[in-house]
């Protein structure tokens, strides 16, 4: 059964807009233009306790922390306070959630697949009084995005180490992480049997960073492409280590899936914070320039515009509540993490867009914050798996019985 209640994390959520509406939203335009934030911030945010994911307590850091409290049900709050955080500091600015320090996407493979051992020296960098410090997750690539099962990255066993080769691309906090899960397959052939993830640590040799993106949206953000050649790694760096993949099929893949169902509901809750931005923006612009009490067909329209607006994130919301609700209760919830991920995905679309048309030609002036909502949006039905991915999921946890390829 989900629970609706925030159960106590509405402080929090609150504790968060103030931070995203006094520290966030005021630097958002110029980190946009500057394409990336400033270390001062980084800096406090850090000393705050702000993080993008969190090193377990067990392992020194953090934790999630406030997410390790139960609610009264026994369950974790973790994941919700994950989405409710997500959407607040989205709603302040969508790049500085992913260039705030910390695991990342790294984190939950960790965190999920490592052994104890690798979760003791991964998290460890990330402990309290240390300098900033990034994780990051490596499986698109150059001729593979969607399809996870397509990776082309090799790794081949030399002794106590395999040997890694390939190309990896739009790699959140790439460019400065400290260490990167990077998803590899023994033989292409093999498909998803084939696929190993390995913790590759920054220094190792032929582990380069190639080109910074420049980007539509979420500039502020670094998205790095990664190189690796002839890349040694110990097998002491094999995500859950080489007897977990002699014991069970398809470890790796199981480990990219795994991560999803945790950040995709995430993911859909900052669409929805771009949403509501996008929704403020335009409500506060009509509030200002139309008189909508005079009976005008336009000023009805105009009306029933706003009120759909809201009804979307509303209901986006409640799917996202509801697939972090399940991931707490150690419930499965691939379905129901890709129907927040690609219904928020949309809705944020066509909010954002519904503000511009409002607002008219004010809406595309650059120091206008619905212009880099605009652009900032368009991402969020790419990564972390498409829309269209995101439905064939749903088709297939609705009719498991029919081969959908």
């Amino acid at each position: 059964m989900i629970d609706f209640e925030l159960d106590g994390l509405a402080t929090i959520r609150d504790m968060v807009h103030w931070f995203a509406e006094n520290e966030v939203r005021p630097r958002a335009i110029e980190a946009d233009r500057r394409g990336g934030v400033s270390e001062d911030f980084i800096v406090k945010a850090q000393q705050l306790g702000l993080s993008a994911g969190g090193a377990p307590r067990e392992y020194g850091g953090e934790g999630d922390g406030l997410g390790e409290r139960k609610d009264r049900t026994g369950h974790r709050t973790a994941n919700r306070l994950a989405v409710v955080g997500a959407e607040e500091m989205a709603w302040g600015d969508p790049a500085v959630i992913l260039a705030f320090p910390g695991p990342g996407l790294g984190g939950p493979p960790v965190a999920l697949s490592g052994t104890p051992e690798q979760k003791k020296r991964f998290f460890s960098v990330f402990t309290p009084g240390k300098p900033p410090a990034w994780g990051a997750y490596a499986t698109t690539e150059p001729g593979c995005g969607s399809d996870v099962a397509a990776i082309a990255t090799t790794c081949k066993k030399d002794g106590d180490h395999y040997v890694l080769n390939g190309r990896k691309c739009f790699i959140t906090n790439g460019g400065r992480a400290s260490w990167v899960v990077v998803f590899a397959t023994i033989d292409p052939a093999l498909g998803r049997a084939g696929q190993r993830a390995f913790v590759v640590e920054r220094a190792t040799p032929g582990f380069t960073v190639g080109k910074i993106e420049k980007k539509l949206g979420l500039r502020a953000s670094e998205t790095a492409e990664l190189v690796l050649e002839n890349v040694r790694v110990h097998k002491d760096n094999l995500l859950g280590g080489e007897e977990r993949y002699e014991r069970a099929d398809k470890e790796g893949f199981k480990t990219a899936m795994k991560t999803f169902d945790s950040s995709r509901p995430m993911v859909g809750a900052m669409a929805l914070g771009i949403a509501r931005a996008a929704f403020e923006e335009a409500r506060a612009f009509v509030k200002e320039h139309y008189m909508l009490g005079r009976p005008v067909v336009r000023y009805g329209a105009v009306r029933e515009t706003l009120v759909e607006m809201e009804r979307r994130i509303d209901a986006g919301r409640l799917l996202c509540w509801s697939a972090a609700s399940m991931a707490d209760a150690g419930q499965p919830n691939s379905k129901e993490a890709s129907m927040a991920k690609a219904y928020c995905a949309r809705v944020g679309q066509w909010v954002t867009g519904k503000a511009m048309e409002l607002m008219g030609g004010f809406g595309t002036e650059r120091e206008r914050l619905v212009e880099k909502l605009y652009r900032d949006i368009k991402v969020y039905d790419i990564f972390e798996g498409t829309g269209e991915v995101q439905r064939l999921v749903i088709s297939r946890r609705l009719m498991p019985e029919i081969a959908i390829r």
